[in-house]
């Protein structure tokens, strides 16, 4: 592993200074310690298993297997075709590989590794497959959505849901693999199918209020199913697994609706985010909107939010290493090849962030709560309004107020919570990685030459971060964040 890397971290300390947006804050430099791996070759996805001891990642036709103590590959899988998707079983034993151009699935074992299994649906086609909760059934959509397929690894049987509404979307399991929603429409209508996991027997159908079913997904306790319609109608319906419809919500009409849904893990509230550049929030026990958060370009002076700017540092010359014995007109010094550091300045409000009004003429407008995710304990969720591709917004939902906002010179590209801390990392197609904690905010560094990082993915255990480029990926060990203290908190 790379050790050599500095993480350049900027915190601002001094909060009172914060919230009376009239002194500058003293911004403090630390040094940590942050190892990377060397750069990999992948031509599609890679991905941690679910128990953080490996990294799958395909090369064309061949899929590599790594650990993730030394980075050696200690399997190496050849497909029939090149690999287009790969998705770990939950027990992290199987793997499977989507050969869409086939199209077929190739399912592989990490403890025998001499076993093969291919699923081929024929002239149906494959769209889409996953795993189901228990690691021994796959389940494949055909093409043109004609029926859903579970597909056992334990013998030959294999049962058929006829008309899934989505190849990809449409389709939850509960939290203790017992059940799954399958979405079905017929005769212009939508359906939820409810299918036991042990006999997958359908064990209940009822018809959803929706006019054109996006998706759904399961509640963290299991006890609700969430239904929203397409971004033409505006309605997000909560249903019970009987079928009894606990809520509908429609915030408004005659106009584009959802754009993304998220529980926060614990259960207790459920973030919608529209095209009207809005965040609601529901609450789970009186199943009301209690919060509606507002992405506006102009911030104002009594915000209580910490505005992070990117700015770029100004590369300092070495002159330990220059002789003046040397050929004055010596080009062997290339500036180029030094990589450009970057920085956080805490800018002064009011400001106003960077705007890009959406094309009226075309379709699928560049606008609304593009992405959105809450952190692992519930307290901040994060949101990008697509209008404002280079600003990622953070919410604080036990003050119900913007905790920051931080402001990048490029699009965000992705964004991810740390699944055991509260710690936000994101990245924007540039040569660095941007990371924002209660304490502060801070840019590390990739040591990797023409290294850019166009996605990201926790471990599990998070203890790794998966960064990868546009034909390559690395990984970087990331330190355990210590406690502190919320730089916007009152005293």
């Amino acid at each position: 592993m790379l050790g050599w890397n500095y993480e350049s971290v900027q915190l601002t300390m001094d909060k009172y200074a914060l919230k009376a947006n009239t002194l500058k804050p003293d911004l403090v430099a630390l040094d940590k310690y942050m190892e990377f791996t060397d750069a990999y070759k992948q031509t599609g996805p890679c991905c941690f298993s679910p128990n953080a001891r490996y990294i799958a990642a395909a090369v064309d036709y061949r899929l590599v297997i790594r650990d993730t103590l030394s980075f050696k590959v200690v399997h190496l899988f050849s497909c029939l075709d090149k690999i287009s998707y790969i998705q770990w079983a939950l027990d992290s034993e199987y793997l499977l590989c989507g050969l869409y151009k086939r199209p077929i699935i190739q399912v592989w074992s990490i403890a025998q590794p001499e076993w093969t299994c291919k699923i081929d649906e024929g002239p149906a086609g494959i769209a889409y497959a996953r795993w189901s909760p228990d690691s021994r059934h796959i389940l494949t959509t055909s093409d043109f959505q004609i029926r859903l397929t579970v597909w056992s690894l334990l013998n030959t049987a294999c049962v058929h849901v006829k008309w899934p509404k989505h190849p990809v979307k449409g389709v939850s399991f509960t939290r203790d693999g017992k059940f799954a929603a399958v979405c079905t429409r017929r005769d212009c209508k939508d359906y939820i199918n409810l299918l036991s996991c042990d006999s997958w027997e359908i064990m209940g159908v009822f018809a959803v209020d929706t006019l054109d079913l996006a998706d759904i997904e399961w509640s963290p306790d299991d006890s609700a199913i969430v239904v929203w319609d397409s971004i033409l109608e505006y309605k997000v319906l909560i249903y019970t697994p009987d079928g009894r419809c606990l809520l509908k919500y429609q915030a408004y009409e005659s106009a584009l609706g959802v754009k993304s849904v998220s529980w926060s893990p614990c259960g207790q509230f459920l973030a919608i985010g529209s095209y009207d550049q809005m965040l609601r929030v529901v609450n789970r026990l009186t199943w009301k909107a209690f919060a509606e958060f507002m992405h506006l370009p102009n911030v104002r002076g009594s915000s209580c939010a910490v505005v992070f700017k990117e700015e770029d540092e100004q590369p300092q010359l070495d002159i330990a290493g220059l002789s003046l014995n040397g050929d004055p007109y010596d080009n062997s010094f290339d500036m180029s090849e030094r990589q450009i550091g970057v920085r956080y300045e805490v800018a002064e409000l009011p400001i106003t962030l960077p705007f890009q009004k959406p094309a009226a003429d075309k379709p699928n407008p560049k606008q609304g709560i593009g992405l959105m995710a809450w952190s692992s304990d519930s307290q901040y969720i994060y949101t990008r309004d697509d209008t404002m591709s280079t600003t990622l917004w953070i919410w604080d939902m036990q003050q119900l107020q913007l905790a920051a906002i931080l402001l990048q010179k490029d699009s965000i590209k992705a964004a991810a919570w740390d699944p055991k801390s509260c710690r936000l990392a994101f990245c924007t197609g540039s040569s660095h990685l941007y990371m924002w904690t209660p304490s502060g905010a801070y840019c590390v560094i990739i040591p990797l030459p023409h290294f850019t990082i166009v996605d990201l993915k926790w471990s599990s255990d998070g203890t790794y971060l998966l960064l990868k480029d546009k034909e390559s990926f690395c990984c970087a060990a990331v330190p355990i964040l210590e406690e502190s203290t919320d730089y916007s908190s009152d005293e």
